[in-house]
């Protein structure tokens, strides 16, 4: 099962929908509350990275019997520096978007610590991708 989500950047009111509509879907599948869990925070950040950060986005979902595989394109700045944005803390996000509670430099290391795979690609100017797998 294929599912689409247009994201658009600084749109902080529908924040959290896409992951709170797969979170949903998941939901009729069975899947263990952990795992759930895991998948939606996941989601979730990197939903938020797109609004928080770039102009528009593509979260694709693919929810396979084995894994959901997730691929999320913005359009947007891009990461200069995919090691350092890696680094609990660190963050590029401006003080307005840090004064509604995000920006904390998290979203990237949660992505990573709740999937099973995750691989993150930019092109300053132009936008980042970020891929992650979660195995069933």
């Amino acid at each position: 099962m294929k599912i689409e989500y247009h994201i658009e950047g600084g749109d902080f009111s529908a924040g959290g929908s896409a992951s709170s509509g797969v979170k949903k879907t998941l939901k009729q599948f069975n899947i263990s509350p952990l795992l759930l869990r895991r998948i939606a925070i996941a989601l979730y950040e990197a939903e938020m990275n797109v609004v928080a950060h770039a102009y528009r986005g593509i979260m694709s979902v693919d929810i396979q019997p084995s894994c959901i595989y997730v691929v999320v394109d913005d359009e947007g700045p891009g990461i200069e520096d995919i090691e350092k944005a890696m680094e609990e803390g660190f963050s590029t996000a401006t003080e307005e978007v840090r004064q509604m509670g995000f920006g904390a430099g998290m979203g990237l290391p949660n992505i990573k610590k709740n999937s099973d795979e995750m691989t993150l690609t930019s092109t300053p100017g132009m936008g980042t991708r970020l891929e992650l797998k979660v195995n069933i």
